[in-house]
């Protein structure tokens, strides 16, 4: 999944001058550690000079692998593979379905021919999109014929697009060779569990070896090849990020154990996303009522596993035929007619020019972070807080309040910012009027935060949310995220410290099911 010549593995399993970055990887299992408390020093937040150099070419354009890239760089799904071999009590595949935001879910079908279509129209259209991903609806590798025609097509039209793979892990030990042979350097696993009993609980059933397993047999089994096709991959240099979904009462506490294991295995990269289950889904969990996680139990249990290695906080559980940056989706724009009915021309060194206009762009936000975190440098406070943003992308406070589809959440301390989620919310402005009931679930969904950074934000909303305790702050418009910030943030520490503001502790956020429902 390279964007180089250069190829981590091969048809064998072998690889070119592998021996330095592997004896980089087994030291850390994937992640570096620093200090005595063990935690990773790559993964999702890390910058170029944190990371082994093959490593970083990996991941420095790859908006799921690098939460700094996200702001900057737009991934694709095709949704290629619509065959499943187990069951999950969270999951139900849906077909032609536009208005719904969740994994499983797809509009369209497509050929392996057609999604290779569609990568060439969208990545013209987009060129900034530089991962194509293969993530369902159904398991990749429950439909290998379809999933690897497809990379092979992609590769040949398309070399400069890093190429990914999504699987439950259940046939993932069958196909390792196959999927460093297409030079496929990215593989998420889905592994919610560690403990079949535990597992026995979240897959009625799995289908392997042309037999159906049910129960402690079921989870037993998947959990076996799930760690034996993790320990596979990244022995031959494959980054694996590893998704668990956190469902209360049944692997929340549990996911540690997960984390740890993963960790161990020489996982990248780990996502603990929230249950997803609403009774409208048609889910097991849905159905029976089985909650979500809050806001803060989310957080607490990221924070938690983050001594061991480092989180990915900035999943958007997207549907497998998602285009676009992370939080937005552009499928509604390349239909199988529309993108049929294109000329399509394929500029590759267009796309690396614009791609080097982006990396300018990303430079200078970081430039700008690190200088105004230096200000920070002497302060005494241990004060940390939450704030929330709406941005359009490239790393700005660019979105207005009202037109605001999700806000990103940034934790700010003497450390300086540091994003640890997203809140997807109901637009606020509806054909241009201000819906008051949508009102309300914004600030339940951004309740835990001090204040919310708008590019632009009209009376009413504001005095609702400094009603609610929420600082509406419109100064920093189209300014850095980051930097602005922290700059905000020097100025209520001085408010603290003079008596002109008492710090408090904010409450507790929903994470909204219906906000999932796609606006477009």
């Amino acid at each position: 999944m390279d964007a180089t010549t250069e190829h981590v593995g091969d048809a064998v399993g072998t690889a070119v001058d592998m021996d330095d970055l592997m004896q980089k990887m087994a030291e850390h299992k994937g992640c570096g550690t620093s200090g005595g408390s063990g935690k990773a020093s790559c993964g999702s937040g890390a910058g170029e000079n944190d990371l082994p150099t093959e490593i970083w070419e990996k991941v420095k354009n790859h908006p799921c692998y690098s939460e700094e890239a996200h702001h900057h760089y737009a991934r694709m799904h095709v949704a290629v593979a619509p065959a499943c071999n187990i069951q999950c009590n969270y999951c139900n595949r849906k077909y032609d379905c536009a208005n719904e935001s969740r994994p499983g879910v797809v509009s369209e079908k497509l050929t392996p021919e057609q999604a290779a279509k569609k990568v060439l129209a969208v990545a013209s259209t987009i060129p900034q999109m530089t991962v194509l991903g293969i993530a369902g609806p159904g398991d990749p590798l429950a439909n290998p014929e379809k999933t690897f025609k497809t990379f092979e097509l992609i590769s040949k039209t398309a070399p400069d697009i890093k190429l990914c793979l999504s699987t439950n892990g259940l046939a993932l030990p069958d196909h390792v060779d196959t999927i460093a042979s297409y030079n496929v350097d990215h593989v998420t696993i889905t592994i919610n569990m560690v403990d079949p009993e535990v597992g026995a609980q979240i897959y009625p059933w799995i289908f392997w070896k042309h037999k159906r397993y049910t129960g402690y047999e079921a989870a037993k089994i998947l959990t076996d090849r799930q760690l034996q096709g993790l320990e596979m991959l990244t022995e031959r240099g494959i980054l694996c990020k590893i998704n668990s979904v956190m469902i209360p009462g049944i692997n929340d506490q549990h996911l540690v154990e997960v984390n740890k294991a993963v960790k161990s295995r020489g996982a990248f990269l780990h996502n603990i996303m929230p249950l997803i289950s609403s009774p409208e889904h048609g889910t097991v969990f849905g159905l029976n009522g089985q909650r979500g996680p809050s806001a803060q139990e989310l957080k607490a249990l990221q924070d938690s596993c983050e001594g061991e290695m480092n989180m990915m906080r900035h999943c958007r559980q997207c549907r497998a035929d998602a285009v676009g940056l992370l939080g937005e989706d552009r499928s509604a724009e390349f239909t199988t007619d529309k993108i049929m009915a294109m000329e399509v021309n394929y500029d590759m060194e267009g796309r690396k020019a614009y791609q080097a206009m982006v990396e300018e762009e990303r430079v200078a936000k970081v430039a700008a972070k690190q200088e105004e975190l230096e200000t920070l440098a002497g302060e005494q406070s241990d004060i940390k807080l939450l704030i929330a943003v709406a941005t359009k992308g490239s790393g700005l406070i660019n979105e207005h309040f009202g037109h605001a589809k999700e806000f990103q959440v940034y934790e700010l301390s003497t450390a300086g910012a540091k994003f640890v989620g997203h809140r997807r919310v109901d637009l606020y402005c509806q054909g241009g009027y201000g819906d008051e009931d949508s009102l309300e679930t914004v600030i339940r969904a951004i309740n835990d935060c001090h204040a919310v950074f708008v590019a632009k934000i009209g009376g009413c909303p504001k005095a609702d949310l400094q009603k609610a305790g929420i600082d509406p702050v419109d100064q920093y418009a189209h300014e850095f995220i980051e930097k602005s910030a922290i700059t905000w943030f020097k100025d209520y520490l001085d408010k603290v410290k003079s008596g002109e503001i008492e710090h408090t502790v904010r409450g507790d956020a929903e994470i909204r099911q219906g906000a999932l429902i796609s606006a477009a």
